[in-house]
């Protein structure tokens, strides 16, 4: 079995494929951007918007995280919470649609603190490897006194702060990160940068993520809300598998 991701593999991926016929079974995690007759299988998520006989589709983006790691690491953050709501702001990285420009980062800094008052909410500030140094710094800056900022990319903090936040808030530029949220069940706030250039996939992922009930746009109202658990993975395992059975290789 192969599993490829990304634009680098499937060169790889389609020479076995060549070189070994059915004796091996590949599967390509994306839009490979060649024909799909080279992949046994190609998992990518609806927001793609490619279609197959041999395309599985999910909502979101798949992902490593489960329910059960998100709830061993319940108690990795001890934090004091005198009855206050626990808000977990997971902060991405710049990408080729959006800058992370101070301006911005700024703007939503400044709404996250205001939106989310120290008198009923600690945020729980989770930086992403994609965060650079000086967005971590600002954060703390901001949010050290009443709340609190893990300042390294830290993987237990991460998943204990989605088991015991009651509201969560993403960046824009992770769909991943949004999707690993929505395992939860819990309110997910989309933190919005300005797009330096637009790109179809994120905006249709928004908007079906917001049909279905899991994310709203981060503004300076606090709603609560819930929506069936988000995994994928355990829902197109068994097709996976069945698929894998009718050609031999399991």
């Amino acid at each position: 079995i192969i599993i490829s991701c990304g634009r680098k593999s499937v060169i790889p991926s389609i020479a076995l494929k060549k070189r070994l016929g059915n004796q091996i079974f590949n599967i390509h995690i994306q839009d490979p951007k060649v024909s799909f007759s080279h992949f046994d299988l190609i998992i990518s998520p609806e927001h793609d918007g490619i279609k197959g006989d041999n395309v599985l589709t999910t909502r979101g983006s798949i992902h490593y995280l489960t329910k059960k790691e998100i709830a061993e690491n319940s108690k990795y953050l001890q934090l004091e919470r005198k009855k206050k709501q626990i808000v977990a702001f997971v902060i991405g990285g710049p990408n080729k649609y959006y800058n992370y420009s101070d301006e911005q980062i700024h703007h939503i800094f400044n709404k996250v603190k205001t939106t989310f008052t120290p008198d009923k909410y600690k945020i729980v500030v989770i930086p992403s490897y994609r965060t650079p140094d000086l967005v971590i710094k600002k954060a703390f800056n901001t949010f050290s006194f009443n709340h609190h900022v893990v300042k390294e990319v830290n993987k237990k903090a991460y998943l204990s702060s989605l088991a015991i936040a009651d509201h969560i808030i993403v960046t824009c530029d992770s769909t991943s990160m949004i999707s690993e949220a929505a395992l939860t069940g819990k309110p997910i706030y989309v933190a919005m940068f300005k797009a330096k250039r637009t790109s179809r996939r994120f905006l249709n992922f928004y908007s079906q993520f917001n049909k279905l009930g899991i994310t709203k746009e981060l503004t300076e109202r606090v709603d609560n809300w819930s929506y069936d658990k988000l995994d994928e993975i355990n829902r197109i395992i068994p097709t996976i598998k069945e698929k894998m059975k009718k050609n031999g290789i399991i």
